[in-house]
Formats: structure tokens, C-alpha cells, sequence
């Protein structure tokens, strides 16, 4: 994943050009819904001004100057690989980076098992899920599993495919074209 600061501030600068109102603009819409608590901020944006939730959390964060959207993110993802997952932390860097190459609008929304990949919607996760293994989920409705494209089943409901990546060399075009076919059809 990119650094959470860099993230952060990438965001910021899309988010005029994807909405067309600045930060400001943002927060003044956040202080004019009434609302004090960051959930109800965020499900405020995004029902009544149609945000994604990405940009939501950003325009909580900073309306109630939290300061902590940035560690929050970054800790996330440092607690998935600490100890006996650290080996599986360049795995990840690696993806993030295609990933992100992919466009501005590619969101990376990190949660206490796993990083979300997101666009408009969630399109994809990635999972360090044992020492030795990452689990790559993915939204690709109506694609047949194949191979190493395998149904994701009750491993995540929120994913239709699963690919388990058990050593570097797996990280292929392959698997980037599965991972951009989500992110196509987000």
C-alpha cells in the first residue's frame, strides 16, 4: 500500500476533481448535517451527497480533526504483518503498487484482517492470512473459477473468487489481470 500520508494527501487532491468541492466545501457540508460522531458523519455523505466511503472517512477525519485517519490506516496494515507475517509485507508492497497504478480513483481501505480495494465499491481484498500465505479476494460475478481463480465459498462473503498466493513468483500477469478485471467492472 502506498504511505498512508502519501494516501491521504492523494485523496485530498482527487477529491475536487472527482466531486468538484474542495475540503473546505466538504467540511462545511459535515458541520451543516448536525451530526458530531465520525460514523454518522461518513453514512450522512454518503446517503445524502452520494460520496464513496473512502472520501466519506477522509471528510470525517478531517471535519473532526481526528488526526488520526492517516495512523489508523498505517497501523492497520502494520499490525496484518507483524511477527510471523512481516515476510509477506514486500508480497503485499508489491501489489499495492500495480494496484494503485491502475488509476487515482483506486482506494486502499485497510481493516484489522485485511486491506480493502475499492473504487466505487469494494472490488478486492488482500489478506495475509497465515506466515506463509495471502489470500487475494475478489468481486468478478459471472466468471467461472479456474485453476488457481477458486470460488471464494464462505472464505469472504464479500468476495465471489479467491486466488491464495504462497510465493512471490505467484504475484504474475495473471493474477494482475484478474485483479484489474475487479477493478474494471467496479
Amino acid at each position: 500500500m502506498p504511505d498512508a500520508n502519501a494516501e491521504a494527501e492523494t485523496m485530498l487532491r482527487n477529491l475536487k476533481e472527482k466531486t468538484g468541492k474542495d475540503i473546505e466545501a466538504w467540511k462545511r457540508l459535515a458541520k451543516a448535517s448536525g451530526e458530531t460522531k465520525h460514523g454518522k458523519i461518513v453514512a450522512h455523505l454518503k446517503a445524502e451527497h452520494g460520496l464513496g466511503h473512502g472520501y466519506a472517512n477522509l471528510v470525517a477525519h478531517m471535519y473532526l480533526d481526528t488526526g488520526s485517519i492517516n495512523a489508523e490506516a498505517g497501523d492497520l496494515v502494520a499490525e496484518q504483518f507483524a511477527g510471523a507475517k512481516a515476510a509477506l509485507k514486500p508480497w503485499y508492497d508489491a501489489l499495492a503498487k500495480q494496484i494503485a497504478a491502475f488509476g487515482s480513483d483506486v482506494e486502499f481501505a485497510p481493516k484489522k484482517a485485511y486491506v480493502s480495494l475499492r473504487r466505487s465499491k469494494q472490488f478486492g481484498l488482500l489478506q495475509p492470512s497465515t506466515a506463509t500465505r495471502m489470500d487475494i479476494g475478489l468481486v468478478l460475478k459471472g466468471v467461472a473459477p479456474d485453476g488457481r481463480l477458486e470460488a471464494a465459498g464462505s472464505w469472504n462473503t464479500m468476495c465471489t473468487h479467491r486466488v491464495r498466493v504462497e510465493a512471490a513468483a505467484q504475484i504474475d500477469k495473471q493474477l494482475l489481470g484478474w485483479i484489474r478485471q475487479a477493478y474494471d467492472a467496479a
